[in-house]
């Protein structure tokens, strides 16, 4: 499998499958998007538009909803419906730790969807977020981790997955979700 690093969106019609990673907040990352000009765009057309298969990773899966509250307000791309909000928002507990670190349980939803061939309901992965993705329809949420509450692991619509954990940091499961989305 050939992997490249996309800087324009003139290449992007060149690669069948999308990873969008992130570490950092919201709005650098979605800011960071639309300072390559038509980067926005070019991605909507190949995954929106002839639905590709898109992975979205940690901040890269947050992006994908409407608006997010980190570091300030930002619209964000909108391909899933929601918004993300503080985690101890969500659970309703101020003696959290924040960030959610470490390893945690996967409890899965939809069993059945590609991503997850092969994977086991409690197989672990591994975290690292202050905030969550709060999904407009439960019916994207494929996995959920329990921090106090259920958070959102790992959703997904038609040719869209996105994943809350890292999956590249998750050990066999984490490897096994990589090796399913580029088999999709």
């Amino acid at each position: 499998t050939k992997i490249d690093v996309i800087r324009d969106e003139a290449t992007i019609a060149n690669y069948s499958h999308i990873v969008l990673p992130g570490v950092g907040a919201f709005g650098h990352s979605i800011e960071g998007l639309r300072s390559i000009p038509d980067m926005i765009a070019a991605m909507e057309r190949e995954v929106v538009e002839k639905h590709k298969p898109f992975l979205g990773i940690c901040v890269g899966m947050q992006i994908l909803a409407d608006k997010g509250y980190e570091l300030g307000i930002h619209q964000g791309l909108g391909w899933i419906k929601g918004e993300i909000k503080p985690i101890d928002q969500i659970v309703h507990n101020n003696n959290l730790t924040l960030p959610h670190m470490g390893w945690n349980e996967l409890q899965i939803k939809h069993p059945h969807i590609p991503l997850l061939k092969n994977v086991e309901d409690k197989a672990h992965a591994y975290f690292v977020h202050s905030y969550c993705f709060v999904c407009a329809s439960k019916d994207n949420i494929v996995a959920t981790v329990d921090y106090e509450g259920e958070i959102p692991a790992l959703i997904a619509q038609d040719n869209i997955f996105a994943t809350q954990f890292h999956p590249e940091k998750s050990s066999v499961a984490g490897m096994q979700i990589l090796q399913n989305f580029v088999e999709l």
